[in-house]
């Protein structure tokens, strides 16, 4: 089985959903999910975690992303992209009336905390039903809003109506919801017309491989270079190794203490180590108590 995370580029017309059935049959493994959905006919990094890297998703799945996109003005869509049903669609003078300076204004006041309301045509669940079924019954319910922040929006070109946008948001920013919501302040409507996902994490857009890329890597034995490694995706916590008499204790996911590690450590209280043999083998993450001068397990990837 292979373990780690490897970079996707998901291609239009599939689902993070599909992307993930496919490499189950390419690699013949069925431990396989992703981190942070892509609506099908958005394109970009997809981080993909295999083997014991299904572990990181919850945790990977909260780092921010940035995007590239465009904002088409003057169209309502029903999806908020241009896949949907038009509800509404402004006429070419009210588009041609906007000042660019009026359209830069607004858009650059949307950096910051935002409180978006999700799109019905979401995976989103409410009342155990995902909101695009109901949507496609042509139900639409009142949605909370969900806390958000737009780290970052450059404005890249501006040829009205369209507006090309490079976003950098945190997790759960729906990046058409962003679009409608711009063109709703501007009074003549908006969606999304293209978006491509360009970072997540380490993870660039630049190095993502395709579906049939992974197939020929993998059939020449090189995909193993394509595929981080389980710990180096958690490299911002603290490495701890423990003595050889101590590894049994963490094999079983046990407490160990700190005199039980290979060098004296200085963590301080509530820390989270990766832990690892004296042999250099990656146990797991765990937590340190300085009262006690104990590690206890948080998660582990054996």
């Amino acid at each position: 089985m292979i373990n780690g995370v490897i970079n996707v580029y998901k291609e239009p017309g599939f689902t993070s959903h599909d992307v993930v059935a496919k490499l189950r049959g390419i690699l013949k493994q069925k431990k396989i999910g992703h981190m942070g959905t892509l609506d099908p006919n958005a394109v970009g990094v997809l981080p993909v975690c295999l083997g014991k890297a299904t572990k990181l998703c919850d945790i990977l799945s909260e780092k921010d992303k940035t995007y590239n996109a465009t904002l088409l003005l003057g169209l309502d869509t029903d999806t908020q992209d241009t896949s949907g049903e038009v509800i509404s669609k402004a006429d070419t003078d009210s588009i041609m009336e906007l000042s660019e300076d009026k359209v830069f204004e607004t858009i650059k006041s949307y950096i910051g905390d935002y409180d978006q309301i999700p799109p019905m045509f979401s995976a989103i669940k409410i009342g155990g039903e995902k909101l695009y079924n109901l949507a496609r019954r042509g139900e639409v319910i009142e949605r909370p809003a969900r806390h958000c922040r737009i780290i970052d929006i450059t404005v890249t070109k501006m040829e009205l109506p369209r507006v090309d946008l490079h976003v950098t948001c945190s997790k759960g920013t729906y990046i058409r919801t962003l679009c409608h919501d711009i063109g709703k302040d501007l009074g003549v409507g908006g969606c999304m017309e293209k978006l491509v996902r360009t970072k997540v994490e380490r993870f660039s857009v630049e190095d993502s491989i395709t579906l049939k890329q992974i197939e020929e890597f993998r059939d020449n034995n090189t995909l193993e270079d394509y595929i981080t490694p389980v710990d180096e995706m958690l490299g911002n916590y603290s490495k701890c190794m423990v003595s050889k008499g101590a590894e049994k204790l963490v094999y079983n996911g046990n407490i160990f203490t700190s005199g039980n590690t290979f060098l004296k450590m200085n963590h301080e209280d509530g820390q989270i180590v990766r832990v690892y043999t004296s042999e250099g083998e990656f146990i797991g993450l765990y937590k340190f108590n300085s009262e006690k001068q104990i590690y206890k397990s948080v998660k582990m990837f054996l």
